[in-house]
């Protein structure tokens, strides 16, 4: 039997060594900004500039979400006295070349994605149900909502399991499924486990994570959920009531450009 592995709420000494970075990090105030950008060209800041946008782009092919920590060690590295004003001038180029936001999901760990801004922005979503893996990542986000926003993990692959997705058997399209959903979903921030206290064998439920709260429109949920059942989606009246007064995401996020003056 294969090691059940940690849920994500738990710390490894990796991931506590990286926060151990970023706390090391002091964002330079505004003053200290204007004078490192006194030292350096316009053609220095523009390259580093230019670093960052494509460090950002290869995480974003596989949907990895990027950490303060990672980005200063790696990228900005002595550059660090202007952290603000390369991540404001990264913030524009996705936007105005890109049709990309940059977006804070955790303020308090300070990690970025990028969001489309141009789907966000008509309440659509920037998942695309059509692609295999994310038609998968529809369902359980699905069924997550219709259970109001938890959902044991036994009743996620029964689910599957009626759609002829067996999370013991390799899928053709999907590969490991258990591990494309606990691992794969899960380091993406699209899902979140969590352990349920004092149960044997162990039990979690599963959660909406932060990308998905910043990319997911509910009334895309319900859209999907009517294509999958052929059912009209307000016949789900009270979640469509909730999917139509709110802003069309689980939760609102941070810009990049919002929170960097209190991102210490």
């Amino acid at each position: 039997m294969t090691q059940r592995k940690k849920p994500v709420n738990s710390r490894s000494s990796t991931q506590s060594r990286e926060d151990d970075d970023d706390t090391t990090f002091t964002l330079p105030s505004t003053s200290q900004v204007h004078r490192g950008l006194e030292k350096l060209t316009a053609a220095q800041v523009d390259q580093k500039t230019a670093e960052v946008v494509q460090y950002f782009l290869v995480k974003d092919q596989k949907k990895i979400p990027v950490r303060r920590a990672d980005l200063v060690k790696h990228v900005v590295k002595e550059y660090r006295n202007i952290y603000p004003e390369i991540i404001k001038r990264a913030a524009c180029t996705f936007e105005q070349v890109f049709g990309l936001k940059l977006v804070v999901i955790d303020p308090k760990n300070h990690i970025y994605i990028l969001v489309n801004n141009l789907e966000t922005a008509e309440g659509a979503s920037p998942i695309n149900p059509s692609n295999p893996k994310m038609g998968l990542l529809f369902v359980i986000l699905s069924v997550i909502y219709m259970k109001g926003g938890h959902a044991r993990e036994t009743l996620i692959w029964h689910t599957l399991k009626k759609l002829r997705v067996d999370p013991g058997e390799k899928h053709k399209d999907f590969g490991d499924v258990k591990k494309l959903v606990t691992d794969e979903f899960v380091r993406q921030r699209y899902l979140e486990f969590l352990r349920i206290p004092h149960t044997e064998p162990v039990e979690h439920t599963v959660q909406w994570g932060k990308r998905a709260e910043a990319e997911v429109s509910k009334a895309k949920i319900l859209d999907f959920m009517g294509q999958l059942y052929g059912q009209d989606p307000q016949s789900w009246s009270q979640h469509y009531r909730e999917a139509h007064s709110s802003t069309g995401t689980g939760t609102s996020s941070s810009s990049a450009q919002a929170s960097t003056s209190s991102q210490r």
